[in-house]
C-alpha cells in the first residue's frame, strides 16, 4: 500500500536538509560525502522573462545526508566542480536536460557521468517519460505530493513545505537508481544507458542547433537562397536571445522569421513596422536583423546550409509506415517503448532523406539497420 504525503505530511517526515548558503559550507558538505557514494542532484529554477534558467536552489543527497543550497547567495561552481572532480560514484539525476542548463553557469566544464532514472526506467521497461513522483511510488511506495511545483523559488525564505518538497526530490534518488541499476544489469542493457546519457552530456554541452531552419517544414519548398537566409536568421535570434538573456520570441515568432524571408522588407520603417511591439528588439537589434536580411547570400552560405526535409509524399509515407510497424514491432519484443527506440520524427527523416540519425552509431545501429535498409523508398 502506497503512502500519499500531503504538503503538511511531507513538511513532517522528509529528513532535514543542511541549509547551505556559502562556499565553506558546501566545502565541508562536500568533503564528506565518499568519493564512491551516490550522489542526488536536483535542481529548482525560474525561467521568468529569460533565455537561461535561473538557478534557484540545489539540492544534495549522498549516504543519508541532504543538503538545500541557496546559489543566490554565492557562487556554488568551485566547491561543486572541486567534489566532482574526486567523485567516483553515480550522479543520480532524473530527466536533467533542463537541470544542465541551470547548472551551466556553476559548472562549465559539464557534469560529468550521471544516472538518469527516467531514461534508466524506459530501458527498464516502465514506460517513456515518467515522473520522479511515478518512480518514487513504482519502487518506494510514497505518493509524493505535487504542491509546490510551481513555486516562486526565488523568494527567500522558503516556507518549510518548500524545503520539505526540495529535499524529497534527492531523498529517493539512490533507492531508484539501485532497483533500475539491478534491473539493466539483468538485461544487458547498463551500456545503452550510459551511451544515451553520454549523448545527452554532448547535446548539453552545445551552444544551439546549427541548422535551425530544418525544423521549418513550411519552408521546405523554398530556394535554397531563402533556406540559408532562413538559417542565418535563425541563428542570429538565438545568438542575440542568448547575449541579451531574453526568450527567442521577444525577438520575433517563428512565423515571423518565415514572413520576413518569403516578404522581405526593404527599408527599415518597413522592418519597424513589422516588428512593432517585439519588446527586446530595439533599435540597435533591428539594424543588425535588417544587415541580416540585407546581406546577399553566397555559395558558401548555401553550401553550409542543410536542405529543409519535406513533408513525405506517397512512397515515403508507406515508408514511413512499414518502418513504424517494424520499430513497433521490435519495441515490442525488447519491451521497449518504441519513442526511446526511434521516435517517429526520425523514421520520417530516414525515409525522406536516407540519412541515419547519429543515434545509430550506437546501440540502435544493429538492432535496426538491417530491418529499416530494405524498406527505404
Amino acid at each position: 500500500m502506497s503512502q500519499t504525503l500531503n504538503q503538511a505530511g511531507s513538511a513532517a517526515l522528509a529528513p532535514s536538509a543542511d541549509w547551505i548558503d556559502n562556499a565553506a559550507q558546501l566545502g565541508d558538505w562536500l568533503a564528506a560525502v565518499p568519493a564512491e557514494a551516490p550522489l542526488g542532484i536536483d535542481t529548482e529554477f525560474m525561467r521568468r522573462n529569460t533565455f537561461y534558467p535561473q538557478l534557484a536552489l540545489l539540492q544534495l543527497g549522498a549516504a543519508d545526508r541532504y543538503a538545500l543550497v541557496d546559489p543566490t547567495q554565492f557562487d556554488a561552481g568551485p566547491a561543486l566542480s572541486q567534489a566532482l572532480s574526486r567523485h567516483l560514484g553515480p550522479r543520480i539525476m532524473h530527466s536533467p536536460s533542463e537541470d544542465f542548463e541551470a547548472l551551466a553557469p556553476l559548472l562549465p566544464r559539464g557534469l560529468g557521468h550521471f544516472f538518469d532514472t527516467q531514461l534508466a526506467a524506459a530501458m527498464c521497461g516502465y514506460g517513456l517519460g515518467l515522473s520522479y513522483r511515478a518512480l518514487v511510488l513504482q519502487f518506494c511506495g510514497m505518493e509524493l505530493d505535487k504542491g509546490e511545483t510551481r513555486s516562486d523559488w526565488l523568494q527567500r525564505p522558503l516556507t518549510a513545505s518548500q524545503q520539505a518538497y526540495a529535499t524529497l526530490d534527492v531523498v529517493y534518488l539512490e533507492p531508484i537508481q539501485q532497483a533500475l541499476q539491478t534491473r539493466l544489469e539483468s538485461l544487458g542493457r547498463t551500456a545503452w544507458l550510459e551511451e544515451d546519457c553520454q549523448r545527452m552530456l554532448h547535446r548539453a554541452a552545445q551552444s544551439g542547433d546549427e541548422q535551425p531552419q530544418r525544423e521549418f517544414r513550411g519552408a521546405a519548398e523554398w530556394s535554397r537562397e531563402n533556406q540559408a537566409l532562413l538559417r542565418r536568421i535563425l541563428l542570429w535570434r538565438d545568438r542575440t536571445a542568448r547575449e541579451l538573456d531574453t526568450p527567442r520570441p521577444w525577438l520575433f515568432e517563428d512565423a515571423m522569421a518565415m514572413s520576413m524571408v518569403s516578404d522581405r522588407p526593404q527599408t527599415d520603417s518597413e522592418l519597424a513596422a513589422i516588428t512593432r511591439g517585439r519588446r527586446a528588439l530595439r533599435g540597435a537589434q533591428r539594424r543588425e536583423l535588417m544587415a541580416q536580411l540585407q546581406t546577399p547570400i553566397s555559395a558558401e552560405d548555401v553550401d553550409a546550409t542543410a536542405s529543409i526535409p519535406p513533408a513525405p509524399q506517397d512512397a515515403q509515407k508507406r515508408a514511413v509506415a512499414a518502418m513504424k510497424r517494424e520499430v513497433d514491432t521490435l519495441a515490442q519484443e525488447l519491451d521497449l517503448p518504441a519513442g526511446l527506440l526511434c521516435p517517429r520524427k526520425a523514421i520520417e527523416r530516414i525515409a525522406i532523406t536516407g540519412e541515419w540519425p547519429e543515434t545509430f552509431d550506437g546501440w540502435r545501429g544493429p538492432l535496426l539497420r538491417e530491418r529499416l535498409a530494405p524498406l527505404l523508398p
